[in-house]
């Protein structure tokens, strides 16, 4: 077999994880925030200042933030199920330290601080927990497509080749899902009204980079001969296309139905697709090809997997912009914000009982067909980790609470009550601080410029199998590779951030 045979037998013919496990990698994100968050805090405690060093500010987070991810989905894997434990013990130790050691004038008896916190009123303009997802979920796959070339990067993680639930199967239907959560039609301010067609015409104009980068994706991948999981999108197809061809089918059927309305547009798209996939042969072209034995001949056998899964896909997206609109909603309190991480929570625990029904009265998970245990089981994770990301930023609002003055990049400001002109000089005192603070943020740097990211990681996962021989190396030197790739992008992004660049030209 050649180089490039090997390589494609290497990612193919898989079958994924459980979905525990999955849970499990998920929870590391969070935790990993908040113990960056605490770390931050504490530094506070003792210095009576925030980290004002770009380049400390850069190490701690990619410390922090992205090499945990890497040694988890390498090295440590045999160990996923005890590495939240070890976090979440480490984020417990410094909370206690945190409140061991508060000033003496700020020491305000733990009930009252419950009472502060449970009035607390939050800035509700900002939802940091869709921006952390977006770029946590942007983080991983870019770690991702480069890993898993690499013997360290467990074959279970890697896409299932019909059935199954790997790692990099939700990673797909997640990208689709924040990028749906942001999305003009979720964007759009209520009281403002435009005529539906311009809105359309925009988003046709907007998707162009996209189909742009599909097609010189597809020119440089048959120029150079790079290796290809066929079975993935087809022959011609790829991820730029189904971003580009999902958002142009959502916004026209956004400007028949009314927006609010999403989700039930979602759920027909899912069962009608299902229905189609269940009882007509469209399952077996779309697993066997026309002929039965996995023809390529013709553009749509070629590229029927691609062209299929753009239901499910969009199906995805519309029940996101629900999901959106709900999250926007105007919450300027704490209690808001714990009943909505209810209602996250309900959502959840309804769609993990609907994904068990679907199995059962239909097929499994497939990412390859996009089916409707897929649509549920990418929205129900999707959730639960949205869910871990504002129980994250809430947890650090009340130790911000324990330690005044401390802030955080990237989490809700907490916005005083307009009863004193001290307290609101306080209060643009912190907002200030937030502000700079948000400069030395590595999530701020690549939100900033998060398809930029991911272009460049695509361009440097490429380089790095040109030139090296990823699936026949060591633990260590694979290892160092990855911290290297993701260092570069995260450095590249870091610079633009702090000179206030945005490389967006549509």
């Amino acid at each position: 077999m050649s180089q490039k045979q090997l390589k494609e037998a290497f990612v193919s013919n898989l079958n994924g994880t459980s979905l525990l496990e999955i849970s499990a990698g998920l929870s590391l994100l969070p935790l990993c925030l908040l113990c960056r968050g605490l770390l931050l805090i504490l530094y506070y405690l003792h210095h009576g200042k925030p980290v004002s060093s770009r380049k400390n500010s850069l190490l701690l987070d990619f410390l922090v933030l992205v090499s945990p991810l890497v040694f988890s989905c390498t090295v440590l894997s045999p160990i996923i199920f005890f590495i939240p434990v070890i976090l979440a013990a480490f984020c417990a130790g410094i909370f206690s330290k945190i409140y061991s050691q508060r000033k003496g004038e700020a020491r305000v008896p733990f009930g009252q601080i419950v009472k502060e916190f449970q009035k607390a009123r939050l800035d509700p303009e900002c939802i940091p927990a869709i921006t952390v997802f977006r770029v946590y979920i942007n983080v991983l796959t870019s770690i991702s497509i480069l890993a898993v070339d690499f013997p360290q990067y467990p074959r279970r993680y890697a896409k299932a080749e019909t059935y199954g639930t790997g790692a990099m199967d939700l990673g797909v239907g997640a990208f689709i899902f924040g990028n749906a959560l942001v999305c003009p039609e979720v964007r759009q301010k209520p009281h403002r009204t435009q005529p539906r067609l311009s809105g359309l015409a925009r988003q046709v104009f907007s998707v162009w980079p996209l189909i742009a980068l599909g097609a010189g994706r597809l020119l440089s991948v048959k120029s150079i001969e790079y290796h290809e999981h066929t079975s993935e999108y087809g022959v011609h197809w790829n991820f730029f296309f189904t971003l580009a061809l999902v958002r142009l089918a959502a916004s026209l059927l956004l400007a028949i139905f009314p927006k609010h309305k999403a989700w039930l547009v979602a759920l027909a798209v899912a069962v009608f697709y299902q229905l189609l996939l269940s009882t007509t042969s469209l399952k077996m072209f779309i697993l066997h090809g026309s002929d039965g034995r996995g023809s390529r001949l013709g553009f749509l056998n070629a590229n029927r997997e691609g062209l299929f899964s753009l239901f499910g896909y969009l199906a995805i997206y519309l029940a996101s912009v629900q999901v959106g609109l709900w999250l926007l909603q105007r919450r300027s309190s704490v209690r808001g914000w714990l009943e909505a991480l209810r209602g996250l929570a309900l959502a959840v625990l309804v769609l993990l009982v609907l994904l068990q029904l679907c199995q059962a009265c239909t097929e499994p998970v497939s990412r390859r067909m996009a089916n409707l245990p897929f649509c549920t089981w990418v929205l129900a994770h999707c959730l639960l980790l949205l869910g871990f990301f504002v129980l994250t930023d809430l947890i650090l609002v009340f130790t911000k609470l324990l330690v005044k003055g401390s802030s955080v990049p990237c989490c809700w400001k907490v916005v005083q009550p307009p009863d004193s002109g001290k307290k609101h000089g306080k209060e643009a005192v912190l907002v200030g601080r937030q502000d700079k603070l948000s400069q030395l943020c590595l999530i701020s740097a690549i939100n900033k410029n998060q398809l930029l990211f991911f272009l460049l990681a695509n361009v440097m996962t490429g380089a790095v199998n040109i030139l090296i021989d990823t699936m026949h190396s060591k633990a260590a030197f694979a290892l160092c590779i990855l911290h290297l790739y993701m260092f570069f992008n995260c450095l590249i992004m870091y610079i633009l951030h702090a000179r206030n660049i945005v490389l967006k030209f549509w």
